[in-house]
């Protein structure tokens, strides 16, 4: 690893600057204009402050359903287009005072150095707002802006000059600080990029009624996949690395990634698994570890399951690969559903099956057909057991529930008929033991 720092081209870059600064930024010209800058953003502040409270209260005040809703929206307007009336101000202020200089002979450089990067500034802070992520949106708006204000003030060449003059060569490969700042501009904007496409085809195919949900998934995630693939590859190329050079380091690399990320790859290809066995799909309803909910979304690490209270889990798909799932509208809607019984050995059987299958009757929820049947599983030690069977088809609405309709209908019909639910008995004898004296005696 040698580095590479060119001292001609350092100092030839560092006199410049200094040139720059003495000779023409701090002149007597330039500095008696930095009163007039403060003075017309102070103005524009004072008189925009009540602008901007009337304009919050007027965007308040429109009814709801307005005409102006349908073309943007009113919390964009008060948080990103209410504080820009004070800026657009002070440059309307900046370019009065740079023409009235122009026609009087007034030194006017720094007025319209700075009216040029406030417009700039508004530009970028208006086209930066397309991008959803604030967070990016952000660093790409101070990069953007960092750059329009180094070419405004002449700067951009000599500033790329000096990045790139800074440099390494490892392995025959030149980096320089200017390679690093492209690659990472590049690789953040690829990426991006490839996010945005994707998210646009997985809306559009959610439309497209021949292509089944677990389809859409699976190329939802491939082309994904694909574009961020392309997105990295383009980064590096488009900064001169050669990608042949690195096919032993990148096998080495893809073999650590590989052991320390074992569960993750595994939870990766369970997802394609999952996909392609169509055993659940988006919408099925399946219990998994004692969790019992629909499938909200296959993520590419994780099922997304929703309960009825709310919550949602995040299920490995690994755990759905080598666990027992029960997916309880896997092939129909139709889903036959137990509820066991018991009842004294002296009852009335044929009582009890009738009541039992009029107390299926009562929840709307059970079908007529298949009719509920009543089995005798077992003649046990203190009770008869039954096993109450019936079907419903919407179990995304809950199994449990239905249960314990039933369970309550059963339990309010053998209370009016004076059948009993039995409970285990045991029955304890004591069995009195001589007394010391007794056994002295004898």
């Amino acid at each position: 690893m040698d580095a590479i720092m060119p001292s001609s081209v350092s100092s030839e870059q560092f006199q410049w600057v200094i040139h720059w600064l003495f000779g023409d930024a701090l002149q007597f010209a330039n500095l008696i204009q930095v009163p007039a800058l403060i003075m017309t953003g102070g103005v524009a502040w004072l008189l925009c402050r009540p602008v901007q409270h009337w304009a919050v209260a007027w965007i308040n005040r429109l009814p709801d359903h307005h005409h102006l809703d349908s073309l943007l929206h009113r919390p964009w307007l008060i948080q990103r287009v209410v504080p820009l009336i004070t800026p657009t101000a002070w440059v309307i202020g900046l370019w009065i005072a740079v023409t009235v200089a122009a026609r009087t002979g007034w030194p006017d450089t720094v007025a319209r150095i700075a009216m040029n990067l406030l417009i700039a500034w508004l530009v970028i802070r208006l086209a930066a707002d397309i991008v959803p992520n604030a967070v990016l949106a952000r660093m790409i708006a101070v990069l953007a802006w960092i750059v329009a204000a180094l070419n405004i003030l002449h700067l951009l060449g000599p500033t790329l000059a000096l990045l790139d003059g800074t440099a390494i060569v490892v392995g025959g490969l030149r980096v320089s600080l200017l390679t690093i700042v492209k690659g990472v501009v590049s690789l953040t904007t690829l990426l991006w990029v490839a996010t945005v496409a994707s998210k646009l085809f997985e809306r559009r195919i959610t439309h497209v009624a021949e292509i089944t949900p677990r389809a859409r998934v699976l190329l939802g995630k491939l082309l994904k996949a694909t574009l961020i693939t392309l997105a990295v590859v383009l980064s590096l190329t488009s900064i001169g690395v050669d990608l042949s050079s690195f096919a032993l380091f990148t096998g080495a690399l893809g073999v650590g990634i590989g052991l320390g990320l074992q569960r993750t790859v595994s939870n990766l290809f369970s997802g394609i698994v999952l996909l392609l066995d169509r055993s659940i799909k988006p919408g099925d309803v399946i219990e998994v570890g004692g969790t019992y909910g629909w499938v909200a979304s296959l993520g590419a690490r994780y099922v997304a399951v929703e309960t009825r209270d709310g919550t949602e889990y995040l299920i490995p798909n690994e755990d759905i690969i080598t666990h027992q799932v029960i997916n309880w509208s896997h092939n129909n809607d139709r889903v036959r559903l137990k509820v066991p019984m018991r009842v004294p050995h002296d009852s009335d059987l044929d009582q009890v099956i009738a009541l039992a299958l009029e107390a299926a009757a009562a929840p709307p929820r059970i079908l007529a057909s298949p009719a509920p049947a009543v089995l005798i599983m077992a003649f046990g030690e203190s009770a008869i057991e039954l096993e109450l069977r019936f079907w419903i088809t919407d179990a995304q609405n809950g199994v449990h529930n239905v249960k314990s309709q039933v369970l309550y209908e059963i339990w309010r019909l053998f209370q009016q008929q004076g059948i009993r639910i039995p409970y285990p008995k045991r029955d304890l004898y004591v069995r009195s033991t001589p007394q010391a004296g007794q056994l002295g005696e004898s």
